[in-house]
């Protein structure tokens, strides 16, 4: 009767192990899925209309452009889109501070979610250039 209780209490013991082992995979892959998987990258290119750093505990640079669709005889947009996009190097958010209200080209890659030492934005812009106005 000792042997078979025993063999119950290690048989539940292994179970329980490989649901704990499970649901710690579970969030290790879920964590990286949805903060450090790359979604999409790609470019947009725009008017730079605004590039600040800010937050309360973790300082971030966000920025803000201007994605115009129709332009008029003036090359002033009539139909535009704004891009909101965070900066984490430094050399790239000094280079986007010199280019204000310019028409540039960001290269981003675009997460699932976002954390507060990233930036308020999913789409974190890694490199820019300047582009030719429309």
């Amino acid at each position: 009767m000792q042997k078979s209780g025993s063999n119950f209490l290690k048989s539940i013991r292994k179970i329980f192990l490989f649901l704990i082992l499970f649901f710690v995979l579970f969030v290790a892959g879920f964590t990286y899925w949805k903060y450090y998987f790359t979604y999409s990258d790609g470019s947009r290119a725009g008017l730079l209309q605004k590039l600040s750093r800010k937050g309360t505990i973790f300082k971030t640079y966000e920025g803000e452009m201007i994605l115009s669709s129709i332009q008029s005889n003036n090359n002033v947009p009539l139909a535009s889109e704004k891009f909101l996009f965070s900066v984490n190097d430094k050399r790239v958010a000094d280079q986007l501070n010199g280019m204000q209200g310019e028409f540039i080209v960001v290269y981003y890659h675009e997460m699932n979610g976002t954390l507060p030492w990233r930036g308020e934005s999913a789409y974190i812009v890694d490199s820019v250039s300047v582009s030719k106005r429309p």
